[in-house]
């Protein structure tokens, strides 16, 4: 019981970790499962196969056949699927125009506010001579822009941590991946629909029905005409349906359809966000060659401490090679899981319905025949005369192909905003508390091993001390 499809692998000559009943190769997840994926990937080389329960997984790292698997033209971006597939296109098609540059344009100024709160905190923080914990200060800055430019609410969580919203918006990105209900659903597959039958969730009931009436009296609030409405992503999505001549409304997003995105858009943009910056601040920290030079950058841009621009944000060069070097590093989103929805053959290797195909983006970050010295944090890999000569198939930290991810701009949008504002006032600097090397933690999320903790030491003082 538990291994009829153990020999899923071994008949077409794909090597992997031997697989247990029931559990499969599940339990190696549980020394980080970046870390296994790299363990794999030097073992076996460029495909092998993994078992998430009875779930069979097709890993593979060969650019040739990501593009042919994931391309827009590829095979499975026709047999594959999140959502199903005609549900996808017509969710993609209707949250695609809330992510436009001219949408982007207009949450600039929100987002910005917020960045100036940030350097304010800084500031009087740092001026106790107290170290600060990164991804505490950046995670109040993420989860600012998320509530301000998702939900339309100011809550300024930096100096009023205890706030409602903000207290069911961490509840939401506390969950585990250990959790019995995710746990079973992967061994059990058969349980999901018994649990959507039941109404049975991973997310906690009262953060998500206080997201369901929010989201209700924002609805209320959008009928009044006279009253003005700043832009913001729920009221993007909430316009689908006014502007929906389809009665029956497929063409528009449904109420539950709206808490999902913006239940999404909390988990996914409160985690990647700041602890992106978490590491960015560290990288930049223990390179002050790489820092200062990134500072020289933005004060050319931005003289005398002038408030960036959006297209001030993507001219900057430098700026934009050290967070892609990040990203690189730290890919948040450190694999990619695609359902196959029908038997398919790619080069040769033939997929069952069911299985799932596997780009594990983090090991592919980190090869050496990819990238020399993998390990380094070397921004120049990005720059003008080398990046034409990376593999898009081998740098995905948002993903690649057709499915993408959706709020790419807006997250680099956030991110080059903060590490712009804050580089302006400050310099970081590491202290006692700062672990060197930096060292990942084994949970299933991408996070250090202990918390990034860094001096903050106004540029004044930096520039006056020189």
């Amino acid at each position: 019981f538990g291994t009829q499809k153990h020999n899923i692998f071994k008949k077409q000559g794909i090597p992997g970790p031997k697989p247990l009943p029931i559990l499969g190769t599940l339990l190696n997840y549980y020394k980080g499962v970046w870390k296994f994926d790299v363990e794999c990937h030097k073992k076996f080389g460029k495909i092998w196969g993994l078992f998430d329960g009875p779930i069979p997984l097709f890993t593979i790292t060969d650019p040739g056949m990501i593009k042919n698997d994931l391309g827009p033209v590829g095979i499975m971006s026709k047999s594959i699927s999140i959502s199903k597939d005609e549900e996808w296109k017509r969710l993609r098609a209707l949250l695609s125009p809330t992510f436009t540059s001219g949408k982007l344009k207009e949450m600039f100024p929100i987002i910005e506010q917020y960045g100036d709160i940030l350097v304010k905190y800084l500031r009087r923080e740092g001026e106790k001579g107290k170290p600060l914990n990164m991804k505490e200060v950046f995670g109040a800055y993420s989860m600012d822009v998320i509530t301000s430019t998702a939900f339309g609410v100011n809550i300024d969580s930096l100096n009023n941590p205890k706030d409602p919203f903000v207290a069911k918006a961490r509840k939401l990105i506390k969950i585990s991946f250990f959790d019995p209900l995710f746990v079973s659903s992967r061994l059990f597959p058969f349980l999901i629909p018994i649990y959507e039958m039941l109404n049975v969730s991973m997310f906690p009931k009262d953060s998500v029905a206080f997201f369901k009436k929010f989201v209700g009296r924002m609805k209320e609030n959008s009928l009044d005409t006279n009253q003005k409405h700043r832009v913001n992503f729920l009221q993007l999505m909430m316009s689908t349906q006014s502007n929906s001549k389809d009665k029956e409304s497929h063409k528009a997003l449904s109420d539950m359809e709206i808490v999902a995105q913006a239940i999404i858009f909390i988990f996914a943009g409160y985690e990647s966000t700041s602890s992106i910056l978490a590491f960015a601040l560290h990288s930049l920290a223990t390179h002050p060659d790489i820092q200062k030079k990134l500072q020289e950058e933005i004060n050319l841009a931005l003289p005398n401490k002038a408030p960036p621009n959006y297209e001030k944000l993507i001219e900057m060069e430098y700026l934009d090679m050290v967070l892609n070097e990040i990203l690189r590093l730290y890919p948040i989103g450190f694999r990619i899981e695609r359902v196959c929805k029908q038997d398919v053959e790619i080069d040769g290797v033939l997929i069952p319905k069911g299985s799932v195909v596997v780009i594990p983006v983090y090991a592919l970050h980190h090869d050496p025949q990819y990238w020399p010295e993998p390990e380094e944090f070397h921004p120049e890999r990005f720059c003008k005369e080398n990046k034409g000569n990376i593999d898009p198939y081998v740098y995905m930290p948002f993903g690649n192909g057709p499915r993408n991810c959706i709020g790419m701009r807006f997250a680099l949008m956030s991110m080059k905003l903060a590490l712009t504002k804050v580089l302006q006032n400050f310099s970081f600097l590491p202290c006692k508390e700062t672990q060197i090397p930096l060292k990942l933690s084994q949970k299933i999320m991408l996070q250090p091993d202990k918390p990034i903790v860094l001096k903050v030491v106004p540029r004044d003082a930096t520039m006056n001390g020189a």
